[in-house]
């Protein structure tokens, strides 16, 4: 549904909202490492997510890294696709077709109405900060090896 550096932010903005503060920032190698991501792909993803320091903020040097502010780790997880681009893909037609509405529909649109509805609401309501704690709980993973 997503793109591989949407999906690639989304477990690097969990990671980081569990894992860092202001006084403990994260490296690239660290986070790549948690989210089973290739380090190169991981530095492009950390340039998007801290542009503008909305989502994920950063500073550079010895002591530098990543860190979530506590307003940031107070946003919806919608935030992320904002930063990411790809905010629109909840709300495009299953099929990927451009004219697809309740006048128009695609042979998927009544059925998977209701699933998209849901899927925005979760993005809209659940935060960055409730999927960190989730995470702590110990009964959900963020890479591949099941870390």
């Amino acid at each position: 549904m997503f793109s591989k550096s949407t999906e690639y932010a989304l477990r690097a903005t969990i990671y980081i909202a569990q894992k860092s503060s202001e006084q403990n920032k994260l490296g690239i190698n660290a986070i790549a490492a948690a989210i089973d991501s290739p380090l190169s792909f991981t530095a492009k993803i950390m340039q998007l997510l801290s542009r503008g320091n909305r989502v994920v903020s950063s500073v550079r040097g010895p002591n530098g890294g990543f860190f979530m502010t506590e307003k940031a780790m107070k946003l919806p997880v919608r935030s992320v696709l904002d930063q990411m681009g790809e905010d629109e893909v909840l709300e495009k037609c299953i099929l990927g077709l451009n004219k697809c509405s309740e006048s128009k529909p695609c042979p998927m649109h009544a059925e998977y109405r209701q699933i998209k509805l849901d899927m925005i609401r979760l993005f809209e309501t659940k935060t960055i900060e409730q999927l960190a704690a989730d995470l702590k709980e110990g009964e959900v993973y963020i890479g591949n090896k099941n870390k």
